[in-house]
């Protein structure tokens, strides 16, 4: 999404946040929002991911973003991975309300997964999702350099369609997943909506390794890496513990952007709340005290103690086996 519009002193100040942000002279925002606890927000990008955990969750996610800067990004999230019964099928929700000055987005799309046996161990999932996003800009926000302009007091609604797909491959102890969250990318804005927004084709590309250190403490490496046509590729690392399969704690790294603190902890058997704080280490950390993010998950139809452990029997012999850990993986 590419801000053209500075006529706003607000809008102004956005465009110089996010030229710090990113480092290059035209002001790009990713098309998907941003998250740094993408590791337990995997359904939220990849819709091959939601057959695969195994209990249905419930995620809901706030984030505030550049702390301090006005009309800086604020992102609500709520989402839902359900898989069938027969161990192959899946079904999610997902709806993302995105704030950005002036202008607004709320994605929404549902999703659909299949799962196959690669080997006795390796399994592959394919996602495809289906929906749409609501685009809004009010440009009386801010304070206008020329106040009389028409364009100050006017208000743009779109509503464009979205389809997107993914892969994800996974085995007990490890994940590699790969997803586009829109194709529909080409001449789906109007012209007046185009002087706002540049919707350009993503791909996000997602991995991970649990080592078993001891029967309490697990230590996963991850990465995130989003890839923009036409913009450098935004890459995520992150490593976390998960200690008595109650405790989670760990550090990420957002590559030129931004270190993150990370943390989380089981309040109850089918309800883990997660934390985490962003420093910026671009240009952008002497004008915001960092981001903050905040996810709650609620598992439906078991305790956290069983989804911790191998599901047993592999569900069924005959059934795909589910990942030994979703608040993990």
């Amino acid at each position: 999404m590419e801000l053209k519009i500075v006529r706003s002193t607000y809008i102004l100040q956005i465009a110089l946040v996010c030229l710090f942000a990113f480092g290059f002279s035209t002001v790009v925002a990713q098309k998907e929002p941003q998250y740094t606890q993408y590791m337990y927000n995997i359904g939220s990008f990849n819709p091959a991911y939601v057959g695969s955990v195994a209990t249905p969750e419930i995620a809901a996610l706030y984030r505030a973003q550049w702390i301090d800067i006005p009309g800086a990004p604020r992102t609500i999230r709520i989402g839902a991975n359900l898989p069938m019964s027969n161990g192959k099928h899946g079904f999610g929700l997902n709806v993302v309300n995105d704030q950005l000055g002036p202008v607004t987005q709320t994605y929404f799309d549902l999703s659909y997964s299949f799962q196959v046996n690669l080997s006795a161990e390796t399994y592959l999932s394919f996602g495809l999702d289906v929906g749409g996003s609501a685009l809004n800009v009010d440009f009386s926000k801010g304070t206008f350099e020329n106040p009389g302009e028409p364009l100050n007091n006017e208000m743009i609604s779109n509503f464009y369609p979205t389809i997107g797909a993914g892969l994800f491959l996974y085995s007990d102890d490890w994940y590699l997943g790969a997803s586009a969250p829109n194709f529909l990318t080409e001449g789906i804005y109007n012209d007046e909506v185009a002087t706002v927004v540049d919707d350009r084709l993503q791909f996000n590309f997602i991995g991970g390794y649990v080592f078993g250190l001891s029967d309490n403490l697990k230590f996963k490496p991850a990465f995130l890496i989003n890839a923009i046509s036409g913009n450098p590729i935004n890459v995520n690392v992150s490593t976390n513990f998960l200690i008595s399969d109650k405790f989670t704690a760990g550090v990420s790294y957002r590559v030129n952007n931004a270190f993150s603190g990370l943390a989380g902890f089981q309040v109850a058997p089918s309800t883990f709340i997660g934390y985490s704080y962003d420093y910026n280490t671009n240009l952008l950390g002497d004008f915001n005290n960092g981001s903050h993010e905040v996810i709650i998950k609620f598992y439906l139809g078991t305790s956290g103690e069983n989804r911790s452990k191998k599901v047993k029997d592999k569900e069924l012999k005959n059934k795909p086996k589910q990942i030994d850990s979703p608040r993990f993986f």
